[in-house]
């Protein structure tokens, strides 16, 4: 068994960890269902964000998908097929109703690697 095998498994592991609070991101699975009323009360009492905080928001996105492009733009290939395959965790499971928020989301990824692309140097894979 090689050495690199069991890293490959972890890492695979922590990442879907790290992605499966999106398993049921847009409603496509029944944990909404689970909900308990307080905590649909909760949610409830929360304000609407002011159009201030919404441009706010704006610029803070817009400023990190630039930082994540650059970012990309110097990784080795090898991080370049992980975020695409992140992309793909986040994309509908079949049996799951395809919702488009999450679509939308492993569509953006792909494009940020792709824009990325464009700013590429040669020999910058690693």
């Amino acid at each position: 068994m090689k050495a690199g095998k069991p890293e490959i498994s972890v890492t695979a592991q922590q990442r879907q960890r790290a992605l499966s609070c999106w398993e049921n991101e847009g409603g496509s699975g029944s944990s909404r269902l689970r909900k308990s009323s307080a905590a649909s009360e909760r949610e409830a009492t929360v304000p609407p964000l002011a159009n201030a905080e919404l441009v706010q928001l704006r610029i803070r996105v817009i400023a990190l998908e630039n930082l994540v492009i650059a970012l990309l733009a110097e990784s080795p290939d090898r991080r370049l097929d992980i975020a695409r395959e992140m992309a793909s965790y986040i994309s509908p499971r079949p049996g799951f109703t395809p919702h488009r928020l999450t679509t939308r989301a492993a569509a953006q990824m792909i494009h940020l690697v792709e824009r990325a692309g464009l700013f590429r140097v040669d020999g910058t894979t690693s």
